[in-house]
């Protein structure tokens, strides 16, 4: 369960910066190289290597390299760690909105004059 937990922190951490996103949003559309990742961004290339780096440490990109280009792609399995703790929250959640909701309903019900 540890592990889990400490999988789901990096995938977290990758998320928190907004350099780390915008490589993920680009290769939601497909792989890319390092060089065409790093275009956009006003920073040097081994400053943009360190979110490249987080980002396959944390298992959200994969890279491959071919001759002297790296490629990058985005991996699947880390969307269904966070879509499954998320589902956590949500149900854990509507839970507690819902014993709330009965509970508003049961004191208005006792509040009403007969």
């Amino acid at each position: 369960m540890e592990q889990y937990h400490q999988q789901l922190d990096r995938v977290f951490q990758a998320l928190a910066d907004p350099t780390r996103r915008a490589v993920l949003g680009r290769l939601g559309q497909g792989p890319a190289s390092i060089s065409e990742l790093a275009q956009p961004f006003d920073m040097a290339l081994p400053s943009f290597m360190k979110h490249i780096h987080f980002l396959e440490d944390s298992g959200w990109i994969r890279t491959r390299k071919e001759g002297r280009v790296r490629t990058c792609s985005i991996e699947k399995k880390p969307f269904a760690a966070v879509e499954a703790w998320l589902s956590e929250q949500r149900a854990l959640w509507e839970g507690r909105t819902d014993r709330l909701e009965r509970f508003v309903a049961a004191s208005q019900q006792q509040e009403k004059p007969e």
